[in-house]
């Protein structure tokens, strides 16, 4: 199976800029979408973006459009996403994940592998 594993969180102030970085490893890689989550404590997963690794669309949560951006480099099996503008809202643990057959990119529910995920803390 794959593995996923995020790198980039951290603490930052309100308007400030973070990336965030998913590698994968493990068996051959096979995704039709990677997809990035977030939870905030005493909140459900929420979708931020995803991305369609062959064809690289990309969808975002409607809060998010125009301040996060995903993207992914295909030679390195990593996908990532660009949170700029951050709002001390934004703190949260954000996973990725990845779906291997073709469904809604927005559901949690649509993905099938998960990292452990990275801690965002956006302070005001």
């Amino acid at each position: 199976q794959v593995q996923l594993v995020e790198s980039g969180g951290g603490l930052v102030q309100a308007g400030g800029s973070l990336r965030l970085s998913c590698a994968a490893s493990g068996r051959t890689f096979s995704s039709y979408a990677m997809g990035w989550f977030r939870q905030a404590p005493g909140k459900e997963r929420e979708f931020v973006a995803a991305i369609r690794w062959s064809a690289n669309t990309t969808y975002y949560a409607d809060s998010e459009k125009g301040r996060f951006t995903i993207s992914r480099d295909i030679a390195k099996k990593t996908v990532y996403l660009q949170m700029n503008s951050l709002k001390p809202e934004d703190t949260a643990v954000y996973y990725c994940a990845e779906q291997l057959m073709t469904g809604d990119v927005t559901l949690a529910t649509a993905y099938g592998f998960w990292g452990p995920g990275t801690q965002v803390t956006v302070s005001s």
